[in-house]
């Protein structure tokens, strides 16, 4: 295993270890909150259950694939269709926790409409932006990956 390799993937494994421990202790805090804050809508816990516990399962997903993404340089294999495949699920991972983002906006607005707290809103927006900034930039990495394996097949085909 390469040095350089070897950190970016001990990175992608501490970015996860978060998110877990959010998943365990907190999502079902967060989920009674909103139940008790909301009233006459009991139903509203599950649906943040499902909003968030589907967000966090995208985010895992798209750390699995940086992590074969970062396999897949280890192994000389980083212009391979492979890793354009790799880049392109994490793109999709992206675009589903902004939708599911999305999709938790009207809940969020109306924890923030009964609690007075207009910044939760921002919070959400953040998280919806934020996802589409590395669904773009994950896209723009796919293209560029495309064209190298492109400009490869093309050079061994000339030599």
């Amino acid at each position: 295993m390469k040095r350089e390799t070897l950190f970016l993937k001990v990175a992608v494994f501490l970015m996860g270890i978060p998110v877990l421990a959010l998943c365990i202790f907190s999502v079902p805090a967060i989920a009674r909150g909103f139940s008790e804050i909301i009233p006459g809508m009991g139903y509203v816990q599950y649906l943040v259950y499902i909003g968030l516990y589907a967000t966090a399962l995208a985010y895992f997903l798209a750390l699995y694939q940086a992590y074969r993404l970062l396999s897949y340089i280890d192994r000389n294999e980083a212009f391979s269709n492979l890793s354009v495949k790799a880049l392109k699920n994490i793109k999709y991972c992206a675009i589903a926790i902004s939708g599911f983002y999305v999709l938790l906006m009207p809940i969020i607005y109306l924890f923030a409409e009964y609690d007075d707290a207009p910044g939760v809103i921002v919070i959400g927006m953040i998280m919806i932006f934020g996802a589409m900034v590395i669904a773009v930039f994950a896209a723009v990495l796919q293209k560029l990956l495309n064209t190298a394996i492109e400009i490869k097949s093309e050079n061994e085909l000339t030599v």
